[in-house]
């Protein structure tokens, strides 16, 4: 992804979950997705979806049993 596209989604997200902590940031050797955090914490990864003509993003975020526990 795009420094400035990354950007955008970040002020969206931050704008979405009212966090203005959350960061997205590029993924090594990889252009389809980004990390995304909560200040230093790791939470997820947003996909850019180009395929047939509509451009879209997919954040998955895995929810581990034990973290439930917390």
């Amino acid at each position: 992804m795009k420094k400035e596209e990354m950007g955008r989604l970040q002020d969206y997200m931050r704008g979405v979950f009212k966090v203005k902590g959350l960061q997205i940031k590029a993924r090594p050797q990889k252009d389809d997705s980004a990390e995304v955090y909560i200040d230093d914490e790791f939470i997820g990864i947003i996909y850019r979806d180009d395929e047939d003509e509509d451009l879209c993003y997919n954040f998955n975020m895995a929810i581990l049993d034990f973290d439930l526990e917390q």
